[in-house]
């Protein structure tokens, strides 16, 4: 059930909207069909006018990602079943690409694909340039490795454990070897210095939202590290090209924005896009080397509830090239159906790739689509748009330009920063076609969520710059003090617990400072925090 208080907030939220959807969201939720509720849709083409359609869509999606939402649904086993499912698809698509990269007879439909897979190598080819002497750019993940669990994750604690390899990536120790993560544990820990040697990943899973989990693997260290090192290898060549993963979702809600006004552009996003990545596209589009390089940093097996599962696709989430490497295919495969359909591909103009979001001339979609679906990827349909007033990208979504995003209440609020991130978002989601301006059709919503948070807590207020450590309203209301031309204003901000660096050996601590780790230690994952009411200095821009 949900608690009564948030129950009374979502009443309020949906009597003040006072649409036939908010009617339904409020039936729905008032006999506990969750179920039905997470699933439910808002059409943008059943509407003309960008303020009605984000009132529904705001009511519609308000609850659709909360984690912790009783539903019923075993989000766990529907995460298992997308996992075997992306496989099954991944071993159709390497089975039809096998006579292309085998130069087999083809039918026409082959031969087509054939020839389109050389220029889109090309492209490949040129994107990547030529490999590097070194790996130096390799570092640690921030969670867990195959042998690295629950709160010993940090880099110290990693530096101190016995590293995980699979035997194909061992090729690569010697560059692991001149690090003084090797050397600290060589001469500290003798013992751990060898590398376990396993087969490949572990499959788990994360919350995603009330319908299912998210799968990941969990990889061996050596293997992440360095593919960590590829990974932001392939950043760098992709910005070159005009990529930018640092930035691009900035230019993809830009393009997005412009796209719902024009339609001139399509916004499309894929259905388990880094789990349908098969083996035998990449070995098609990569230049060999570049493929033996990857090949052997993934892992080729996955251990599934303890059985041992060799995996149809490149990679999963959890390697560390994966999105980089998802970005470059489809960078390439999208060009050059945009090419065939007699377009000039521009990137940043009339064409971008972000890891499955993709935006593409609208009158090249369908070619673009086409070629995706042989490749073996599928359109996510619910969040695809080629025609209509509405586009979405990168969590950018926009009717007739107008920004329209729900604010998505991810899970259960039970403490004063989960309030404060509540009334936030709300806040922002009545505000972001006028910023200066709070639909006044929320503000009863917000007033109730306020009344959560203790006093002291409440009359924390502050510009929407500090995000969730102040409640964000007009400046006439914000604690502030400025003293010799510096502002400061009181937060309600949190501190990690965190473990100090001498509570490891002496050459650990040399190399986790030589990485960057600071003098006074490092939180884990995890760490319990202490908030409190303090000061901080506002910087003006």
């Amino acid at each position: 059930m949900l608690p009564q208080s948030l129950k009374g907030i979502i009443r309020q939220m949906l009597s003040d909207v006072n649409t036939p959807r908010a009617l339904t969201v409020h039936l729905l939720i008032e006999n506990e069909e969750f179920g039905q509720l997470v699933n439910l849709k808002v059409d943008p083409a059943h509407y003309d006018n960008p303020d009605h359609f984000w009132l529904d869509y705001q009511v519609t999606e308000l609850l659709r990602k909360c984690a912790d939402l009783p539903t019923g649904i075993d989000t766990k086993a529907v995460a298992l079943e997308g996992f075997h499912a992306a496989e099954r698809q991944c071993a159709q698509t390497n089975f039809r690409l096998q006579p292309i990269l085998e130069n087999l007879p083809m039918g026409a439909l082959e031969y087509r694909a054939w020839d389109f897979s050389r220029d889109a190598k090309r492209l490949v080819t040129e994107i990547l340039g030529h490999l590097p002497m070194t790996l130096d750019r390799s570092r640690f993940g921030p969670g867990a490795t195959f042998t690295d669990k629950g709160r010993l994750t940090t880099v110290p604690h990693k530096m101190q454990s016995q590293p995980s390899v699979t035997s194909d990536a061992k090729v690569f120790e010697s560059f692991w070897t001149e690090t003084s993560w090797f050397r600290a544990l060589a001469q500290e820990f003798p013992d751990r210095s060898a590398p376990l040697v396993v087969r490949g990943n572990r499959f788990t899973t994360v919350p995603k939202d009330a319908t299912k989990d998210r799968g990941i693997a969990i990889e061996p260290s050596l293997n992440v590290f360095f593919q960590l090192g590829v990974g932001s290898l392939l950043r760098s060549r992709l910005s070159k090209f005009g990529i930018d993963l640092d930035e691009g979702q900035s230019t993809h809600r830009r393009m997005a924005c412009e796209a719902s006004q024009t339609g001139q552009l399509a916004t499309i996003d894929l259905s388990s896009a880094s789990d349908t990545v098969c083996t035998n596209l990449v070995k098609l589009l990569l230049p060999s080397h570049w493929y033996e390089v990857l090949n052997s940093l993934r892992s080729p097996t996955t251990d599934v509830d303890g059985r041992t599962h060799h995996l149809q696709k490149f990679s999963s989430m959890g390697n560390g090239f994966t999105f980089e490497l998802e970005t470059l295919l489809f960078t390439a495969i999208c060009h050059q159906a945009i090419v065939a359909t007699g377009a000039t591909p521009i990137v940043g103009v009339n064409f971008s790739v972000y890891g499955d979001d993709i935006i593409v001339p609208t009158e090249s979609a369908a070619e673009v689509l086409a070629y995706l679906g042989f490749f073996g990827f599928k359109a996510n349909q619910r969040k695809t748009f080629v025609d209509g007033p509405f586009r979405e990208s990168c969590g950018g979504d926009f009717f007739k330009g107008i920004a329209v995003r729900p604010f998505y209440l991810k899970e259960i609020p039970s403490t004063a920063e989960d309030w404060i991130s509540f009334a936030n978002g709300i806040r922002r989601s009545a505000s972001q076609q006028l910023p200066e301006f709070f639909d006044p059709r929320f503000k009863k919503t917000w007033f109730k969520i306020l009344d959560q948070i203790p006093t002291a807590i409440r009359k924390l207020r502050g510009p929407v710059s500090l995000g969730d450590i102040v409640i964000h309203d007009h400046r006439s209301t914000w604690k502030m003090k400025t003293s010799k031309g510096i502002t400061k204003i009181m937060v309600y901000s949190s501190q990690a617990s965190k473990i100090s660096l001498r509570k490891f050996r002496p050459l650990t601590q040399l190399a986790a400072a030589l990485y960057g780790i600071p003098s006074d230690g490092i939180a884990p994952r995890g760490a319990l925090r202490r908030y409190r009411i303090r000061v901080t200095t506002v910087l003006w821009q």
